[in-house]
C-alpha cells in the first residue's frame, strides 16, 4: 500500500494549518470516570507531534452508540479533561459537532492549539447509510480545517467502518494515516504475509458467531486455534456434551460440528472448565470436567487443566494472535484462565514470539489484570478492526487512505 503517513504531512509542514484528526477515544466509562484510558493513550503521539509542529488541531471521536442524538451521559467531556492531562496543555470541547461553537471555536485556534469535537455520533449522518447525508457532515468537518487543512487518521478502531469522518472526509481532504493507524496497518500485514511458524491463534469472547469469518479463514493458515470464552460452550454442545446453563449459540451448534470436523487437527478446546450457579463475582467457583458441567451451573472460565494445556502449545509458537478473553476476567474468581494464557503468550513473547493482543476486551484484560503491556509484541486498539482485516475484508477507512489525494478545494 502507498498509504501517505503522518511523517509525509509533517515534511509538507503544518505550522498555521488546521489538521483534523480522527482519533478512537471510545474508552469505557463508569459513573462519568474513564475505566481504561488505553485508547487516549494509544492517540496522543500523533497529536503532539502536530501540537509541536505548529499545527490547528481538530480531534473528532465518538462515544458510544448514542440512538437519539445528543445524550449528556456520552459527552466527551471527560475524555477532553483526561486528554489535556495526557497532552500536558488545555484541549477545549466544542458544545457541538460542527454547529456554531464548533465552528467559532476552530476559527479561533492559533498555532499549537487543540479543540475536541463533541461526540462525533451525535450527528446521526456519521452513521448513515446514505453516501449523500455522510458526503454532507464530511463537507462540514471539512469546513472546520479551512483550505489549506489535512485529514489524519488515527482511530484504528473505526477504520472498519464507513463513516462520514472515517471514510468520507478523506475523499475531501488530502489524507494521511496517523502513527498508530499505520503501525497497526503494519503490524497486520506481518500478521498476514510473513507469518513465522508454529502460529497458535487465540479465540474467546462470548459468541461464535462474532468470530466464525475469522475461525474460517485462520483455520487454513495458523497450526492450531484455541478456542476459549463463552463461545466453546457451543463448541462442545457441538460435540455432545452438556453445558449446562452455559451460554449456547444453539442455531451455531451445527456450524461448530462441522468446523470440529473439517479443522479438526487445528481447533483446540478446553478440556476443564470453571462453573458457578450464577453470573456473579461473589459466586462460588468449581473445576469440573469439560464433558461433566452439572445442568443446574454455568461457565464462568476455563479451567486449570485447559490453562496448563494451552500454556504447553503456547510455549513452542513463533507467532500469537489473542482476541477475547477466556472467561469473565471482571469476577476475580474467574479470572484465572485469562490470566494465565495472558501470561503464556507474554512467556512466548520473551522467548522470542511475535504476539498480537487484537484490541477490545483482550486488551482490557491485559491491562485489568497487571500484566505489563510491554510484554507483548503489540496491543491492538481495534478489535474489530483486526478481525475483520485477519477474514481479508476490506477495511473502508484503510482502503480510502490508499487512494490519490483530492485535489482543489473539495470542502
Amino acid at each position: 500500500m502507498a498509504v501517505h503517513t503522518l511523517k509525509d504531512l509533517l515534511g509538507e509542514g503544518v505550522s498555521g494549518r488546521g489538521v483534523l484528526v480522527r482519533s478512537d477515544l471510545n474508552v469505557p466509562l463508569d459513573d462519568g470516570k474513564i475505566t481504561d484510558p488505553g485508547r487516549i493513550t494509544a492517540s496522543v503521539p500523533t497529536l503532539k507531534a502536530l501540537v509541536e509542529a505548529g499545527a490547528k488541531v481538530v480531534v473528532t471521536a465518538h462515544l458510544g452508540r448514542p440512538k437519539d442524538g445528543p445524550d449528556p451521559k456520552l459527552s466527551l467531556a471527560p475524555v477532553a479533561a483526561a486528554l489535556s492531562e495526557q497532552l500536558g496543555r488545555h484541549v477545549q470541547l466544542a458544545g457541538d459537532v460542527v454547529g456554531t461553537d464548533a465552528l467559532a471555536r476552530a476559527e479561533g485556534l492559533t498555532d499549537g492549539d487543540v479543540l475536541l469535537l463533541e461526540n462525533i455520533r451525535f450527528d446521526a449522518r456519521e452513521t448513515s447509510k446514505d453516501d449523500a447525508e455522510r458526503l454532507a457532515l464530511a463537507r462540514q468537518l471539512a469546513e472546520l480545517v479551512g483550505p489549506t487543512g489535512a485529514f489524519v487518521s488515527d482511530g484504528f478502531g473505526v477504520v472498519h467502518r464507513k463513516q462520514a469522518s472515517v471514510y468520507d472526509i478523506a475523499t475531501l481532504l488530502p489524507h494521511y494515516a496517523g502513527t498508530l493507524v499505520a503501525e497497526e496497518i503494519q503490524v497486520l500485514q506481518q500478521l498476514t504475509s510473513s507469518t513465522k511458524r508454529p502460529y497458535a491463534v487465540v479465540l474467546g469472547g462470548s459468541k461464535v458467531s462474532d468470530k466464525l469469518g475469522v475461525i474460517e479463514s485462520l483455520a487454513t493458515k495458523a497450526d492450531s486455534i484455541v478456542i476459549g470464552g463463552g463461545m466453546c460452550f457451543t463448541f462442545l454442545a457441538a460435540q455432545g456434551f452438556s453445558v449446562g446453563k452455559s451460554l449456547l449459540e444453539t442455531e451455531m451448534v451445527d456450524t461448530c460440528r462441522r468446523l470440529l470436523d473439517t479443522y479438526v487437527d487445528v481447533l483446540r478446546l478446553p478440556v476443564d472448565i470453571v462453573v458457578a450457579d450464577k453470573f456473579a463475582a461473589d459466586a462460588t467457583p468449581q473445576t469440573v470436567a469439560a464433558d461433566a458441567i452439572p445442568d443446574d451451573l454455568m461457565g464462568l472460565d476455563i479451567g486449570p487443566g485447559s490453562v496448563k494445556r494451552f500454556a504447553t502449545l503456547l510455549s513452542n509458537a513463533e507467532t500469537v494472535f489473542w482476541n477475547g478473553p477466556m472467561g469473565v476476567f471482571e469476577f476475580p474468581a474467574f479470572a484465572a484462565g485469562t490470566k494465565g494464557v495472558a501470561e503464556a503468550i507474554a512467556t512466548a513473547t520473551g522467548k522470542g514470539a511475535f504476539s498480537v493482543v487484537g484490541g477490545g476486551d483482550s486488551a482490557a484484560a491485559v491491562r485489568a489484570l497487571g500484566i505489563p503491556e510491554g510484554d507483548f509484541s503489540h496491543i491492538s486498539t481495534g478489535g474489530g478492526a483486526s478481525l475483520e482485516y485477519l477474514e481479508g475484508k476490506t477495511l473502508p477507512g484503510v482502503e480510502v487512505l490508499d487512494r490519490p489525494q483530492p485535489t482543489g478545494d473539495a470542502a
